[in-house]
Order: C-alpha cells, then sequence, then structure tokens
C-alpha cells in the first residue's frame, strides 16, 4: 500500500518498485515499507507534487516579482 496522500498510478507503481527493491538488496530490516514511502514522497516533493511544495513554489515567485 503506497504512503497516504498518493493518489496517482504512477507513485503507487514507484512504490511498488521501490520496495521490491529495497527487499530484495535486503536492506533496512523491518522498515523497508517506511523507506520506501520516504522516497516516494522525497520524489513528490521534488516534482511540486505535495500542497505545501505548492504554496512555497507560489510565495517565492511572488517574492521575486517585488524585488524586480
Amino acid at each position: 500500500m503506497p504512503p497516504r496522500g498518493v493518489k496517482s498510478r504512477k507513485r503507487s507503481r514507484q512504490y511498488k518498485k521501490v520496495l521490491k527493491s529495497i527487499k530484495g538488496s535486503g536492506r533496512y530490516k523491518g522498515r523497508q515499507k517506511e523507506v520506501a514511502a520516504r522516497i516516494v514522497n522525497k520524489t513528490r516533493r521534488k516534482k511540486g507534487e505535495t500542497k505545501s511544495r505548492r504554496r512555497r513554489a507560489r510565495r517565492r515567485s511572488q517574492s521575486h516579482r517585488k524585488a524586480a
């Protein structure tokens, strides 16, 4: 099950693929799901798919216009 907030099929597939890779390598014993969810959420933040990231991007662009 992908992390909360993930609604797209793309991120669900990414989560499953990352989880499979982590389990296959035998890393992060007992917290594979947590690490996979963190990786997916990190990608979502970088791509601007989260609410907080969108708000920050908007604020930055507005303050940039005032300075120029």
